[in-house]
């Protein structure tokens, strides 16, 4: 559903002179387990094209939800997934820690009723938190800022 260029993890492709191509990705989070299947399809997916792939992974600068394109944001609320909100101005210095679930402003991808509670902090992966509707009764994943 979304490239990886929409999520805003693809941050380089650089052809090579020999014809092979550097890829250069960054994970949402540090130790996302999507990594080696994103690293895997890349160097797949060049294959096919009859292209050679180092795929690199940058940790610096961490990526923000900020970087998912407004083509990754719309797909997402298509497929019932709660895009994420502006992720916080840039901190300097020591950054709070809160046990509880963080609040947030969000909308039913479904339905778009503003009546929504947290059922989780964590959905299928760490980068997701589970919300219900309390219009439609369904339940959604909301992508955290970061």
């Amino acid at each position: 559903m979304l490239t990886l260029e929409d999520l805003g993890v693809l941050r380089s492709a650089v052809l090579q002179d020999d014809g092979s191509v550097v890829v250069t990705i960054t994970p949402t989070y540090s130790g996302c387990p999507a990594m080696a299947t994103m690293r895997d399809d890349l160097v797949h997916r060049l294959a096919d094209h009859g292209l050679r792939a180092e795929v690199r992974v940058s940790l610096t600068p961490a990526w923000s939800s900020d970087w998912i394109t407004p083509r990754g944001r719309r797909l997402l609320l298509e497929h019932g997934i709660s895009p994420p909100l502006p992720a916080s101005a840039a901190r300097s210095g020591p950054v709070p820690i809160s046990l509880q679930p963080t609040p947030r402003a969000l909308s039913c991808p479904r339905c778009a009723s503003r009546t929504v509670e947290i059922t989780s902090e964590f959905g299928s992966t760490a980068c997701k938190a589970m919300y219900r509707c309390a219009a439609c009764l369904e339940p959604f994943e909301h992508v955290k800022e970061i």
